[in-house]
Protein backbone atom coordinates (compact mmCIF):
# COMPACT_ATOMS: atom_id res chain seq x y z
CA UNK A 1 0.00 0.00 0.00
CA UNK A 2 1.19 3.33 -0.66
CA UNK A 3 0.74 6.17 1.36
CA UNK A 4 2.59 9.59 2.89
CA UNK A 5 3.52 8.22 6.51
CA UNK A 6 3.62 10.56 9.09
CA UNK A 7 6.88 10.27 10.55
CA UNK A 8 8.62 7.42 8.26
CA UNK A 9 8.70 9.34 4.59
CA UNK A 10 9.52 13.15 5.79
CA UNK A 11 6.18 13.72 3.58
CA UNK A 12 7.27 11.72 0.07
CA UNK A 13 5.46 8.62 -0.82
CA UNK A 14 6.68 5.20 0.77
CA UNK A 15 5.61 1.48 0.45
CA UNK A 16 4.22 0.36 4.38
CA UNK A 17 3.28 -3.33 5.26
CA UNK A 18 2.16 -4.02 8.42
CA UNK A 19 3.54 -6.92 10.69
CA UNK A 20 1.61 -7.04 13.33
CA UNK A 21 -1.34 -5.63 15.41
CA UNK A 22 -2.10 -6.54 18.27
CA UNK A 23 -3.27 -5.36 22.34
CA UNK A 24 -1.49 -6.77 25.67
CA UNK A 25 -1.09 -6.29 28.97
CA UNK A 26 2.10 -6.62 31.12
CA UNK A 27 0.29 -10.74 31.61
CA UNK A 28 0.50 -11.09 28.03
CA UNK A 29 3.78 -9.10 26.97
CA UNK A 30 5.84 -12.06 26.85
CA UNK A 31 3.77 -13.88 24.28
CA UNK A 32 3.22 -10.58 22.16
CA UNK A 33 7.47 -10.09 22.18
CA UNK A 34 7.69 -13.62 20.45
CA UNK A 35 5.38 -12.59 17.90
CA UNK A 36 6.68 -9.40 17.41
CA UNK A 37 10.43 -11.09 17.17
CA UNK A 38 8.70 -13.86 14.89
CA UNK A 39 6.96 -11.22 12.29
CA UNK A 40 10.37 -8.60 12.59
CA UNK A 41 13.52 -11.06 13.24
CA UNK A 42 14.97 -10.09 9.35
CA UNK A 43 14.86 -6.70 9.83
CA UNK A 44 17.53 -4.22 11.93
CA UNK A 45 16.37 -0.97 12.85
CA UNK A 46 13.23 -0.21 15.07
CA UNK A 47 11.61 2.92 15.77
CA UNK A 48 9.59 2.71 19.33
CA UNK A 49 6.96 5.53 19.00
CA UNK A 50 4.69 6.45 21.79
CA UNK A 51 4.05 8.46 24.62
CA UNK A 52 5.27 8.56 27.95
CA UNK A 53 4.62 5.74 29.80
CA UNK A 54 3.27 4.26 26.74
CA UNK A 55 5.52 0.82 27.58
CA UNK A 56 8.31 1.60 25.27
CA UNK A 57 10.93 0.30 27.55
CA UNK A 58 9.35 -2.39 29.22
CA UNK A 59 8.37 -4.03 25.76
CA UNK A 60 12.20 -3.75 24.97
CA UNK A 61 13.15 -5.19 28.23
CA UNK A 62 10.83 -8.48 27.76
CA UNK A 63 12.08 -8.48 24.06
CA UNK A 64 15.74 -8.67 25.39
CA UNK A 65 15.12 -10.94 27.85
CA UNK A 66 13.51 -13.52 25.37
CA UNK A 67 16.81 -12.82 22.90
CA UNK A 68 18.35 -14.17 26.33
CA UNK A 69 20.39 -10.80 27.11
CA UNK A 70 22.19 -11.71 29.85
CA UNK A 71 23.01 -7.62 30.71
CA UNK A 72 20.14 -5.83 33.23
CA UNK A 73 18.05 -3.91 30.56
CA UNK A 74 17.14 -0.05 31.48
CA UNK A 75 16.13 2.78 30.26
CA UNK A 76 18.80 4.85 28.28
CA UNK A 77 17.43 8.18 28.88
CA UNK A 78 20.65 9.65 30.67
CA UNK A 79 23.12 7.52 29.19
CA UNK A 80 21.87 7.35 25.18
CA UNK A 81 22.75 4.21 24.58
CA UNK A 82 22.60 0.95 25.88
CA UNK A 83 24.29 -1.90 24.47
CA UNK A 84 23.42 -5.48 24.79
CA UNK A 85 24.69 -9.20 23.66
CA UNK A 86 22.75 -12.28 22.76
CA UNK A 87 23.27 -15.55 21.56
CA UNK A 88 21.75 -15.55 17.65
CA UNK A 89 21.88 -19.78 15.75
CA UNK A 90 24.76 -19.34 13.60
CA UNK A 91 26.59 -16.31 15.45
CA UNK A 92 28.55 -16.53 18.69
CA UNK A 93 26.60 -13.14 19.25
CA UNK A 94 24.87 -10.55 18.27
CA UNK A 95 24.68 -6.73 19.73
CA UNK A 96 21.39 -4.48 20.38
CA UNK A 97 22.08 -0.86 20.83
CA UNK A 98 18.95 0.56 23.00
CA UNK A 99 18.70 4.22 22.52
CA UNK A 100 16.81 6.80 23.63
CA UNK A 101 16.60 10.17 21.86
CA UNK A 102 14.00 11.88 24.28
CA UNK A 103 16.50 14.28 25.65
CA UNK A 104 18.07 15.39 22.31
CA UNK A 105 17.26 18.41 21.02
CA UNK A 106 17.66 17.88 16.99
CA UNK A 107 19.95 15.23 14.68
CA UNK A 108 23.14 16.94 15.09
CA UNK A 109 23.15 15.94 18.63
CA UNK A 110 22.13 12.25 18.03
CA UNK A 111 25.57 12.66 15.74
CA UNK A 112 27.41 13.82 18.27
CA UNK A 113 26.17 11.14 20.89
CA UNK A 114 27.41 8.64 18.05
CA UNK A 115 23.92 7.37 17.13
CA UNK A 116 24.42 7.61 13.54
CA UNK A 117 27.44 5.02 13.76
CA UNK A 118 25.35 2.55 15.83
CA UNK A 119 22.92 3.13 13.02
CA UNK A 120 25.33 1.92 10.16
CA UNK A 121 25.82 -1.07 12.13
CA UNK A 122 22.53 -1.92 11.96
CA UNK A 123 22.33 -1.32 7.83
CA UNK A 124 25.51 -3.20 7.84
CA UNK A 125 23.70 -6.19 9.74
CA UNK A 126 26.29 -6.18 12.81
CA UNK A 127 23.54 -4.67 15.08
CA UNK A 128 20.00 -4.27 16.33
CA UNK A 129 19.10 -0.80 16.61
CA UNK A 130 15.84 -0.16 18.56
CA UNK A 131 15.23 3.57 19.35
CA UNK A 132 13.00 4.72 21.51
CA UNK A 133 11.41 8.58 20.61
CA UNK A 134 12.74 8.40 16.96
CA UNK A 135 10.47 11.63 15.90
CA UNK A 136 13.59 13.47 17.19
CA UNK A 137 15.93 12.43 14.64
CA UNK A 138 13.76 11.25 11.97
CA UNK A 139 17.25 11.86 9.83
CA UNK A 140 19.08 8.59 11.01
CA UNK A 141 16.27 6.12 9.58
CA UNK A 142 16.31 5.14 5.98
CA UNK A 143 14.50 2.13 4.44
CA UNK A 144 14.02 -0.28 5.35
CA UNK A 145 13.32 0.33 9.03
CA UNK A 146 10.14 -1.28 11.53
CA UNK A 147 7.83 1.88 13.13
CA UNK A 148 6.38 0.52 16.05
CA UNK A 149 4.00 2.39 17.18
CA UNK A 150 2.33 2.07 21.05
CA UNK A 151 -0.29 3.08 23.09
CA UNK A 152 -1.86 2.90 26.21
CA UNK A 153 -5.69 1.97 25.08
CA UNK A 154 -7.29 1.46 28.88
CA UNK A 155 -5.64 1.29 31.90
CA UNK A 156 -2.95 -2.16 31.84
CA UNK A 157 -3.71 -2.38 28.30
CA UNK A 158 -1.58 -0.99 25.24
CA UNK A 159 -1.92 -1.59 21.34
CA UNK A 160 1.17 -2.24 19.25
CA UNK A 161 1.56 -1.95 15.45
CA UNK A 162 4.58 -2.72 13.64
CA UNK A 163 5.01 -1.07 10.18
CA UNK A 164 7.67 -2.15 7.78
CA UNK A 165 8.78 1.28 6.24
CA UNK A 166 10.27 0.59 2.80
Amino acid sequence: MWHIYRFGCSFAYCMSTDLLQTFYTLDTIDDVARQFWAAARNYRLFAFSGDMGAGKTTFISHLCRLLQVEDAVSSPTFALVNEYRFPLPGKSEETIFHIDLYRLADIQEAINAGMEDCVARARNNSAYCFIEWPEKAMELFSKPYVWVSMELTDPGVRKMTLTLIS
